[in-house]
């Protein structure tokens, strides 16, 4: 699993990445309220702005860390939005991604690296 300076956390197997937001974001977010999932079919080039939690607090975007095109959703997020919160990185995937360029994860840290940033935060 790798990880992004935007608390977004990245599993791949083969092409395919699943991606979600890490536990550090769903405590900063708190409860999670409503999670707005990316269409299958859509494509989207690293950085932008491809899914959106929101929290009694606030609303943050999630930013894919890899282009590529949206194979598959975790439609349980539509009824369920606190498995973000309650299993980061079992059940609260967003999506699943066909990626075009496995390079674009060069950024992304491994867990170590990650932990190190977030004494930062």
């Amino acid at each position: 699993m790798k990880f992004t300076k935007d608390h977004e956390w990245i599993k791949v197997e083969g092409d395919v990445a699943t991606i979600g937001i890490t536990e550090y974001a769903a405590e900063a977010l708190g409860e999670l309220v409503y999670v707005e999932l990316p269409k299958v079919g859509n494509t989207y080039k690293v950085h932008d702005a491809f899914a959106v939690v929101e929290s009694s607090k606030s609303a943050s975007d999630v930013y894919i860390p890899v282009a590529g095109e949206v194979v598959s959703v975790n439609e349980a997020l539509s009824s369920q939005p606190e498995l973000v919160n309650n299993s980061s990185y079992e059940n609260g995937w967003i999506a699943k991604v066909k990626m075009s360029n496995a390079a674009d994860l060069a950024d992304a840290m491994d867990e170590a690296a990650y932990k190190e940033f977030l004494k930062n935060q």
